[in-house]
């Protein structure tokens, strides 16, 4: 939830109002104050599913952020860790905030996801809670950027979570959101790209097959089932052929 330390309304308003890139350099010194930062149990629960997986040599979060995966990778990777973010301000924050001793040793890297510096350097890549940052024409890019970065066998992996249903307060809550913004980025220069409903686990997987990967679901039992039995979340691990 948002408290009394994080960004106020006005302050949240002129984000949205910026582009994706600035709109993040502006918000990023009160980032880990608001309900974007992903969860230390939704980390907690990755880390926890992909250590059988390991060993992992080095690690690249896409899209980190404030450097909230890149501390979960410290604890996965034994020799180096990566976060790579195009926002300046959001890896000065992670830099101030995330400790900077090793092993593994930490460095970040400024980049668009859609362009990484990289070429076989990582067995594991990971993200969290960017894709809505990318409209669906962009996902096989995206998907191939994160297959060239990771050596032959390397993992690439991130949480989704269960769709909500129709009958769900949350469901319309996300649609409205979803069309605010699509009538705000018609109307408005530039464009804030945060999308919540572009990113079906169909097509998303379908797209990382057609880039290169094998594709598996883990359930991520930790963070609950829904009232069917079903897990409310699942690690998907996309495994470089």
């Amino acid at each position: 939830m948002f408290t009394a330390h994080g960004p106020s309304l006005k302050e949240l308003a002129v984000q949205a109002l910026s582009s994706t890139q600035r709109g993040y350099d502006l918000l990023a010194p009160k980032f880990d104050l608001t309900p974007f930062r992903t969860p230390d149990q939704v980390l907690d629960s990755v880390a926890k599913a992909l250590r059988p997986l390991g060993p992992f040599s080095a690690g690249l979060d896409i899209c980190c952020g404030t450097g909230a995966g890149v501390g979960m990778l410290r604890d996965l990777c034994t020799d180096r860790v990566t976060g790579v973010d195009f926002s300046a301000g959001m890896l000065a924050t992670a830099r101030a905030t995330v400790p900077a001793g090793g092993p593994p040793a930490v460095s970040w890297v400024r980049a668009d996801a859609r362009a990484l510096p990289f070429d076989g350097d990582f067995d594991l890549a990971v993200s969290f809670g960017a894709f809505g940052h990318f409209l669906p024409e962009e996902r096989p890019l995206l998907f191939a950027q994160a297959h060239a970065a990771l050596r032959p066998g390397g993992r690439f992996a991130f949480p989704v979570l269960a769709p909500p249903g129709p009958e769900t307060w949350l469901y319309w809550a996300l649609l409205g959101f979803d069309v605010a913004m699509r009538v705000r980025n018609a109307v408005w220069r530039p464009r804030f790209i945060m999308y919540y409903r572009t990113f079906p686990l169909s097509g998303v997987r379908a797209d990382l097959e057609r880039a290169g990967f094998s594709v598996e679901l883990r359930p991520l039992a930790d963070l609950g089932q829904l009232p069917g039995g079903a897990p409310r979340a699942r690690l998907v691990v996309a495994r470089r052929d």
